[in-house]
């Protein structure tokens, strides 16, 4: 994922403390910081950010200010800028929209969920999808490989009551978020491998079901843009 490069704006130095070891729990997000409108105006023509987070309140030159003289420069005029504000009622929120913000985050915030705040603003809707869909398909070759550490322990007669727990553990979890984030086939072979333990609990099913069920999965996530490339093969 390329890194976003984030212009912090705020005169308040604990402040510009806070928000910059938030962010920088985004690992994909580069900050710095200014301490006034005008320092921000200079920084801007050196290092282009992809979004500035401009505080309203500063003295000398505030946020709407500060946002108005980028609006200004056709080189600037294109960067996002998402408000911070203590001022948070219903009328300046439509204010500051109105102004050409593409959002606001009140303050006090949450500092470990700045960067998600931030993000909300400032990437579509789908593209976040995209991402969380590629990182499911991450988690699932994950998955993949601890259920073919179970299906291992279960064939040589270890541990199968954990290993039959640990399977429909993570079967029930693909199961509800494949369908979530449209990998039906994924969902539906997941949900078949967590009725056949259950019906082995029961001893009303089999192993051969079970490892059935698992080839099934693995073949639904090997037709994926998934990142496990022999993962229709780890339980034949």
């Amino acid at each position: 994922m390329t890194a976003l490069r984030v212009l912090h704006v705020d005169d308040e130095p604990d402040i510009r403390e806070v928000v910059e070891f938030s962010l920088g729990l985004d690992a994909d997000l580069v900050v710095r910081s200014s301490s006034s409108g005008e320092e921000a105006l200079a920084v801007v023509d050196d290092w282009a950010p992809d979004v500035i987070l401009l505080d309203v309140m500063m003295p000398v030159m505030d946020g709407p200010a500060t946002l108005a003289r980028l609006q200004s420069n056709p080189g600037t005029a294109h960067i996002p800028v998402v408000f911070m504000t203590a001022r948070a009622q219903s009328r300046e929120l439509d204010l500051f929209r109105s102004l050409g913000a593409v959002g606001v985050i009140p303050k006090p915030f949450d500092p470990m969920g700045l960067a998600a705040s931030l993000r909300a603003y400032i990437e579509p809707p789908d593209a976040r999808l995209g991402v969380m869909r590629h990182d499911f398909l991450r988690r699932i070759d994950s998955d993949l490989v601890t259920l073919a550490e179970h299906w291992s322990a279960l064939e040589n007669g270890t541990a199968v009551p954990s290993s039959l727990a640990g399977i429909r553990n993570l079967a029930h979890g693909l199961a509800g978020a494949g369908g979530i984030f449209g990998f039906d086939e994924i969902s539906d072979a997941a949900a078949s491998l967590e009725e056949a333990v259950i019906l082995e609990n029961g001893d009303l099913g089999s192993m051969g079901k079970i490892g059935s069920a698992l080839e099934r999965l693995a073949a639904c996530v090997g037709t994926k843009e998934s990142h496990s490339k022999t993962a229709n093969r780890m339980f034949k």
